[in-house]
């Protein structure tokens, strides 16, 4: 156990189940960096806010979090996807004012990654429903983003996400790897796709981005931390 880590603190949904095993997994790797957690009630099938965050119930997690005195904050979930990235950024600002630590989110290091590399056309993998799925697609377009292929599973209960075998996600991701976008992207982040991106990617010789890996490389950037877990866990990891 490393003396004195960094300390990178994440916000979940309180029906998640697979944020904080892929970030324990991968920051396994990186001893000087210690996860914290806090989390937000998001469970089920409903949404008390379902286009927008809940900015107190966000507050509060970030405020209890910041007692710890973090390098960064995150919050790893995916939800901006389907009601606007410009929620993430008010988010990301509005963390960082209440508790005076560097702010980021998932779908922000999207954006980011996106851009740097001049992706427009992904291939989306879920476990939605399709009018879920439908609500992405009207939030990547607003981002100059075209889904191009897509499979997803039907599901609509936020525990049942993290229930989808890797083998599954695996399975899918090739089959949308058909289309050739510029990106597969696994938009869920109660769903471990992380743990196949190296072999995905391996097999069809398309980036593999995960949103929860998305969130843990959200977290090292905000906290200046430069090393990344190690290539099992896909090309992501170079590209912070």
């Amino acid at each position: 156990m490393h003396e004195n880590p960094v300390g990178i603190a994440t916000i979940t949904p309180s029906g998640n189940t697979v944020v904080e095993r892929t970030t324990i997994a991968m920051l396994r790797e990186l001893p000087g960096v210690a996860p914290l957690f806090s989390r937000l009630p998001v469970h089920g099938t409903s949404d008390p806010f379902p286009d927008s965050y809940d900015e107190a119930g966000m507050g509060e997690a970030a405020r209890l979090l910041s007692h710890a005195k973090p390098a960064a904050i995150v919050w790893n979930g995916s939800k901006g996807g389907a009601i606007g990235l410009r929620h993430d950024e008010a988010l990301a600002i509005g963390l960082r004012a209440g508790t005076g630590i560097p702010a980021d989110t998932s779908g922000l290091m999207l954006r980011r990654l996106m851009a740097r590399r001049g992706f427009r056309r992904i291939g989306l993998v879920t476990p939605y429903t399709a009018a879920y799925q439908a609500r992405l697609h009207r939030g990547f377009a607003a981002e100059g983003w075209e889904v191009v292929a897509e499979s997803f599973l039907g599901m609509s209960d936020n525990l049942s996400y993290a229930s989808v075998p890797f083998a599954r996600i695996a399975e899918q991701a090739r089959e949308v790897a058909a289309r050739k976008p510029d990106v597969l992207l696994a938009w869920c982040t109660n769903y471990a796709a992380a743990p196949v991106a190296a072999e995905v990617e391996a097999a069809t010789g398309i980036r593999f981005w995960d949103a929860t890996a998305l969130g843990v490389l959200a977290g090292l950037a905000a906290a200046g931390v430069a090393e990344r877990p190690g290539p099992a866990w896909g090309s992501l990891m170079g590209e912070g």
